[in-house]
């Protein structure tokens, strides 16, 4: 075994891992260091940029075959910690405001990452539990980590309750397919795949346990209560780079271990959950007035979205799901990034879209970078949400699954209310009462202004970035 060629391949996990465990020792010498913060962002950089620098590469095995590396893995795990970086980015000066600023948060991060590197590379189930599952623990401490509030505890109960409950269907799904094939590898038991009564159910309880993960309906209610009750910085880390891992590692399971086979017929399955889940996402943000609940809805209905993409069953399908998941995540931590600026100010809820009223002139950057990254959320060209799903519709038409398509198209048309809704209480409604809002900093600040010039830049020039992006993609000739 060439385990220094091994830990080269996972290096972006190493190095979160190894900062996390930086992170605990600093805290213990010195508490709410500042160092913590650099710390974290060194080590998700330092990540990102080995991620980048292997777009090029081919996907190949390391640890024995348990995980692999290079390809779309490297895409994925690009976004995933461009997500991480982000949220951290804007975490610092929130979780400082809010009072409730904890070392040990940074360190939660840095784990949670290294997990979901792990899961987005597994190559056997036994890689894709552990790093589901250090993932998942990480993400129920963040979020009860307002202790001195109700629905902080009250959404972490729930999440790890259910999260516990979706765990069991997963390693019993595991257990079954293990039973059916004799091993845990991915590859080989995509080689042994039958119609055998066990694999079918070992399959079932499998899809299951990722659809939880994803927020996907009908295995969805956690994620509304979590996303309102855990800090909104935070929240878009959860949002973003949880659920790309999640996709991710679902990508490698339905492409090289559940071949399309009679008797096998995930796709319609995957077709009908994508339906349920962009309708009934997109209906019940209509009615929210609280903007962070209404954006949880929101991330259920982009889930189905990607779903879409999945249930196509192309290698298409899979690379607009990969750079879906890029732009939504560019988008949706810009988005949480933003409200969490106006919730830190006093006086008001301002997670309830009625507070919002006339505070889009209030901090002009702030309210229209908010606007960029809802009409990009609406997928309103040419921002870079519409050529996401640009993307993934037409590989639901070009596998011939053209009414799926067009159920996306209307859900996605429905969407703009409830976006608009929000810039129309920014900009069109008289404020309650006279608010001087805060001065962001600069760091703060620029990266809400980066993340809308991506936002933009990523839609306004598609046949450059985006086409460049999928490019890259398409040149991996398999998964």
């Amino acid at each position: 075994m060439d385990y220094l060629g091994d830990i080269q391949a996972f290096l972006p996990g190493v190095i979160t891992a190894v900062a996390g465990l930086v992170v605990i020792i600093i805290e213990s010498l010195k508490k709410e260091s500042p160092l913590n913060f650099y710390v974290t962002i060194l080590a998700l950089a330092a990540g990102l940029i080995i991620s980048v620098l292997s777009l090029g590469s081919e996907m190949q095995t390391a640890f024995s075959g348990m995980l692999v590396h290079g390809g779309p893995v490297a895409f994925g795990s690009m976004v995933i910690l461009a997500g991480a970086l982000f949220s951290v980015f804007i975490s610092e000066d929130y979780l400082r405001g809010i009072g409730h600023y904890y070392g040990e948060t940074y360190a939660l991060i840095l784990f949670a990452t290294s997990g979901m590197l792990a899961l987005a590379g597994a190559n056997d189930l036994i890689t894709l539990f552990v790093g589901l599952e250090t993932m998942s623990i990480c993400l129920y401490v963040m979020a009860g980590l307002i202790k001195n509030e109700k629905t902080g505890a009250e959404s972490a109960l729930k999440y790890f309750l259910l999260g516990a409950f979706s765990t069991g269907f997963l390693l019993y799904g595991m257990a079954l397919i293990y039973g059916a094939t004799g091993t845990t590898s991915i590859p080989e038991i995509g080689a042994a795949a039958s119609t055998d009564l066990l694999f079918l159910a070992g399959t079932a309880l499998l899809l299951v346990g990722f659809l939880f993960k994803v927020s996907a309906v009908p295995f969805h209610m956690w994620t509304p209560d979590v996303y309102q009750g855990t800090p909104t910085t935070l929240t878009a880390y959860f949002a973003t780079a949880s659920k790309a891992a999640t996709f991710i590692a679902f990508i490698l399971v339905l492409s090289r271990a559940l071949p399309i086979m009679e008797g096998l017929n995930w796709q319609l399955v995957l077709s009908v959950i994508a339906i349920l889940t962009m309708v009934f996402g997109n209906i019940i943000a209509l009615v929210q007035d609280n903007v962070k609940r209404m954006l949880a809805y929101s991330s259920i209905a982009h889930a189905g979205y990607a779903l879409v993409g999945l249930a196509a069953g192309t290698f298409e399908g899979y690379n607009a799901v990969l750079y879906y998941l890029f732009a939504y995540t560019i988008m949706n931590v810009g988005a949480f990034g933003v409200i969490a600026y106006y919730e830190r100010n006093k006086g008001l809820d301002f997670t309830q879209v009625q507070n919002l009223a006339g505070l889009g002139f209030k901090e002009p950057m702030m309210g229209v970078s908010l606007s960029v990254f809802l009409f990009s959320l609406a997928g309103i060209p040419p921002l870079v949400g519409f050529v996401g799903k640009y993307y993934v519709f037409a590989a639901a038409i070009n596998a011939e699954m053209v009414g799926l398509a067009i159920i996306g198209v209307l859900a996605s048309a429905a969407s703009v209310y409830y976006y608009l809704r929000v810039m129309v209480y920014l900009y069109f409604r008289e404020e309650h009462q006279p608010i001087t809002l805060f001065t962001p900093t600069l760091m703060y600040k620029g990266t809400i202004v980066v993340l809308a010039l991506l936002t933009i830049y990523f839609g306004i020039e598609p046949v450059l970035p985006a086409e460049g992006l999928m490019e890259i993609l398409s040149g991996y000739g398999g998964y």
